[in-house]
């Protein structure tokens, strides 16, 4: 592939069009990809190259083709996007950008990095298709060359082919790219079926062609005497559909129909019944083996008619019927169809790709890329059934999916409202899978109290999933901030004080702070769901109170700076147990029980009678206790490099579903941390608490690892534990 034959394919398709920006990509392109080569040996450049003429063949723009010759610069070479859109524009340089994986940015694992590249690439393409339209023809030409990997290099990326970047072909309606990214990964994930199918079709390709030839004839002929027109192919089958056919579904080669294939082009959709009607006159209709794809697209756009008969020798044979512009779309699929060609739109083209918008509205609702992919692959790559609503339109759902999926896909509302269904006119229990041309209709109700937490473990959409958990989240707010205020003040009473005395905005906000909520109702809802305690907030707002009350009275607490930020040891003596003590040699040191401070924690001393000096944290709710002897507080520093294993409690608290502690675990072990205990309970209203002991060796760690627990889905916190029951214990007489 050269520049001249590149620039041929695109003057096929768009003839007389301003190829400057084409030109100038390429030679920006060779530039920036100098010296670089291919594991096969040839000269890079070549890669974007194969990329762009894919794309120049889906007749795509001369904007999207110049994208593709560029769309490695960032990742391989010394180029950042800014300089792309100085250079050749903003439009160019965001399709770049949505190509390029996330490869500047940290990540704990391979499996991570793929994750987070694969939901960036998706966000990109709801915003503008023709990002995955260059990574679909990046991906088919790296493809074409795996030959050249490694063998578990080449089974890796054709898992992702197959698990990814087919089914994503499928569904925006490219057959060709699709087809071939199958039978390209069949070959390097099984090799031994690959080469047993390919040497069962040859074995009787003559026959077969032979025969194919001779069937094209007769309808022909057929047609011709009705007066329609129409081009007569054959249409191969491909290895992976034989494959998946054969193995999954436990058939010999001799029982698939559609080993030999007839594809009918007219010039009009009526044309499309008529052949129909000559086709079933003259051969026999095998029963349940037509399709009307025309009157019911599939959700990619794909328009025809597919039906199955008996030739003369009792030979079954599949014969597809559509019309150009229907051939065009399964050819190109959205690339046939696509927006921003010569400026012209297709009134119906947002409507059949509303599936976009899900990618949207998932990523602000999902936090965690594993949850996203997982909803991608789920709710736009799964099987799928087409089911009607009474009115006539059509629904598509993936397989499995029940009434309620149904229910939020017309409307979030409308699922809300749901107290029951009438599938094909028969009540139906809201758990039943729906089939394809099933007529649902949603029974619904005002007097509704809203979804069932329980519809969580029976809908399969990640749409109405989210829209459950939504509801639950606003719909009960109000109850658990009432609860949380009632809490919070029954329990400062208990203490002694009265809750105009410690709520005060300032010690609120500290509070807040500390456990990174917004506001004080988020605070008050906090406590009214179980997620923090109210003896929890009333302890450190009573804590707040008395060390403000010591201020005014005189007594100061020692602050001493971080040990991060005391650059010398001036007056500290020798370290004991990676413990600074100012002033003190060889005192015996001890961590604090009821704050429990790992390396990073800012600290401080308390000297004890005959037990030596206990290491607090700054923020140990015990401080102000404390504090009310000032003599016995002194200033200590955590030794430089000092590297020991330090116990530490958490406590998760969820809404409660199987596996949760399971998938928390793995992430604890993910991050090398050993567990010293662990417990979980549940509670009446949905949610489980997870109780465990941490071995961590600073504060860092201990910080990644909460935040990796926070991410996990349900999860509604993960923090610390401060005991201040053991406060006397830990302080010492």
């Amino acid at each position: 592939m050269d520049l001249e034959t590149l620039k041929q394919k695109i003057l096929k398709t768009y003839p007389g069009a301003d190829l400057s920006l084409v030109e100038s990509a390429y030679e920006f392109a060779s530039q920036a990809h100098a010296g670089q080569f291919r594991r096969s040996g040839e000269a890079y450049i070549q890669h974007p190259l194969e990329v762009a003429a894919i794309l120049a063949d889906l007749q795509m723009d001369a904007t999207t083709v110049a994208a593709a010759l560029l769309h490695d610069v960032v990742e391989d070479c010394s180029v950042c996007i800014p300089d792309l859109e100085t250079r050749f524009g903003k439009e160019v340089a965001s399709l770049v950008d949505g190509v390029t994986k996330l490869s500047r940015l940290d990540f704990t694992s391979r499996e991570e990095a793929q994750l987070e590249n694969l939901r960036k690439m998706f966000l990109a393409m709801a915003r503008d298709l023709r990002v995955i339209l260059i990574k679909l023809a990046d991906r088919l030409h790296n493809m074409r060359t795996l030959g050249y990997l490694r063998e578990d290099k080449q089974r890796s990326i054709a898992q992702e082919t197959l698990e990814i970047y087919a089914p994503l072909a499928h569904r925006l309606g490219m057959a060709d790219i699709k087809w071939e990214l199958e039978d390209l990964a069949f070959r390097y994930m099984e090799p031994e079926k690959y080469r047993e199918i390919a040497r069962l079709v040859a074995q009787k390709r003559e026959e077969r062609e032979s025969l194919t030839q001779e069937l094209m004839a007769q309808l022909r002929q057929k047609l011709d005497e009705v007066g329609i027109k129409a081009d007569i192919s054959g249409r191969p089958k491909h290895l992976y559909s034989i494959y998946k056919k054969m193995y999954r579904q436990g058939k010999d080669i001799t029982e698939l129909y559609d080993l030999i294939a007839i594809r009918v082009i007219v010039d009009e959709v009526k044309d499309c019944y008529g052949a129909l009607g000559v086709i079933h006159s003259f051969w026999r209709p095998l029963p349940g083996r037509f399709k009307d794809y025309i009157a019911t697209p599939k959700p990619n756009l794909y328009q025809s008619l597919h039906t199955t008969v008996v030739g003369p020798h009792g030979q079954p044979f599949e014969i597809q019927i559509r019309t150009w512009d229907m051939h065009r779309t399964a050819e190109y699929g959205v690339a046939a169809h696509w927006r921003y060609k010569e400026g012209r739109t297709d009134p119906d083209f947002d409507r059949k790709l509303s599936w976009l918008r899900s990618l949207l509205e998932w990523h602000t609702e999902m936090r965690e890329a594993r949850d996203f992919v997982e909803a991608v692959k789920v709710d736009i790559f799964a099987d799928q059934v087409f089911v009607f609503t009474p009115k006539g339109h059509v629904v598509d759902l993936p397989a499995g999916a029940t009434p309620i999926d149904f229910a939020y896909a017309i409307h979030t509302d409308i699922g809300h409202r749901c107290v029951g269904a009438r599938v094909n006119g028969k009540l139906t229990p809201l758990d039943t899978p729906l089939k394809s041309g099933d007529i649902v209709e949603i029974l619904t109700s005002k007097s509704s109290p809203g979804p069932s937490i329980d519809w969580l473990k029976i809908v399969k959409t990640s749409t109405a999933k989210n829209k459950i958990r939504q509801f639950f989240k606003r719909e009960r707010r109000e109850e658990d901030l009432q609860r949380g205020r009632e809490a919070l003040d029954r329990e400062i009473r208990r203490l002694g004080y009265e809750p105009h005395e410690l709520l005060k905005d300032e010690w609120l906000a500290e509070v807040r702070k500390k456990h990174n909520l917004a506001s004080d109702d988020e605070l008050l809802v906090a406590i009214g769901i179980g997620t923090l305690t109210a003896s929890t907030v009333a302890g450190r707002l009573r804590d707040l109170f008395e060390r403000e009350r010591q201020r005014a009275e005189g007594v100061a607490a020692v602050t001493p700076p971080p040990a991060t930020e005391r650059k010398e040891w001036e007056g500290y003596r020798k370290p004991s147990s990676g413990i600074h003590v100012k002033g003190v040699d060889g005192v015996l040191v001890r961590f604090s029980r009821c704050c429990s401070p790992v390396p990073g924690d800012p600290i401080i001393g308390y000297v004890t009678r005959g037990r030596g000096v206990a290491v607090h944290r700054l923020d140990c709710p015990n401080l102000p206790a404390m504090a009310r002897d000032p003599d016995r507080l002194i200033e200590v520093g955590w030794e430089e490099g000092y590297s020991a294993s330090h116990p530490v409690e958490i406590q998760i608290v969820a809404i409660d579903r199987a596996g949760l502690l399971a998938e928390v675990a793995g992430i604890v072990a993910d991050s090398r941390i050993n567990v010293l205990s662990s417990m979980s309970r549940g509670h009446r209203n949905k949610l489980a608490t997870i109780d465990m002991v941490l071995e961590v060796r600073d504060l860092t760690q201990l910080q990644y690892v909460l935040q990796k627990i926070r991410k996990v889905r349900d999860v509604l916190s993960a923090d610390r534990v401060v005991h201040e029951n053991r406060a006397r214990g830990s302080v010492g007489s």
